[in-house]
């Protein structure tokens, strides 16, 4: 175990009273997350089952934090508050295998594309790619934006092993090569999203920055609801395939 004198972390056990007022403080940052995870899920998953498993997260993360990272406890502790949630739901195995197949699906059809067009391909040819029309494309992405909830830091551990959530360094990574994966990471995600077209780019702008509802970004852009959430799917299910292409699971194993 690394001393004091190496470190600079929060405090930890000994000090209780310090220990248990962050994690008072924070518990709205856990709410907050579980909610809008739980509003993606099917109504049979509790949100106090993932308050629980977040708070777990959050836990881990006050007694891991290290300040010299130049990290916030917030920001740090949002990964792992949602890293918490969704090891539960992966625990749960709660979505079909027939719909992280489709996803998948969508998925790999908009890499083929993106290569052989050198651009990003429009709904109608990622419907076409995968033999359907597109309002059954559409109703696809319907079915599979549960799936989307990880965005990005869950790039399907049962078949890749690894998430991008683990490039954020723990309590053992050396500072410097936490540094340069996080901005490295960090350019590849604005690249990819600023390739995104407009109207997706906005909607996830609105949805994660704004932390605004879907009906509230609805109304802003005057689109049905129901086809922001499409959008959205579509945008995460783009900049998965982007991502998966630039930093592949391999990398660093």
């Amino acid at each position: 175990m690394k001393s004091a004198a190496i470190r600079s972390q929060l405090p930890r056990a000994e000090d209780t009273s310090t220990r248990e007022a962050l994690i008072l403080e924070h518990l709205p940052q856990v709410r907050l997350i579980a909610r809008k995870i739980h509003e993606r899920l099917p109504d049979s998953i509790a949100v106090e089952d993932l308050v629980s498993a977040g708070v777990l997260g959050l836990i881990s993360a006050i007694d891991c934090f290290d300040s010299r990272h130049n990290v916030k406890l917030k920001t740090y502790a949002e990964y792992k508050i949602r890293g918490a949630i969704l090891d539960s739901l992966r625990d749960l195995d709660w979505a079909p295998r027939q719909r992280r197949r489709l996803a998948k699906q969508i998925e790999a059809a908009i890499s083929r594309l993106e290569q052989k067009l050198q651009g990003v391909p429009e709904d109608e040819h990622i419907a076409e790619e995968l033999g359907v029309d597109l309002d059954t494309y559409r109703q696809y992405l319907v079915s599979t934006q549960g799936l989307t909830l990880g965005s990005l830091e869950y790039s399907g551990r049962e078949e890749d092993g690894r998430e991008l959530i683990s490039f954020l360094a723990d309590e053992d990574s050396p500072l410097p090569s936490e540094v340069l994966e996080q901005r490295e990471l960090e350019q590849l995600l604005a690249d990819s999203v600023r390739r995104l077209p407009k109207m997706e780019r906005t909607i996830l702008g609105l949805y994660y920055q704004e932390e605004m509802t879907l009906r509230e970004i609805a109304r802003i852009v005057n689109l049905h609801e129901s086809r922001i959430s499409q959008l959205k799917t579509q945008a995460i299910l783009r900049l998965r395939s982007s991502m998966r292409r630039a930093w592949p699971t391999e990398r660093g194993l």
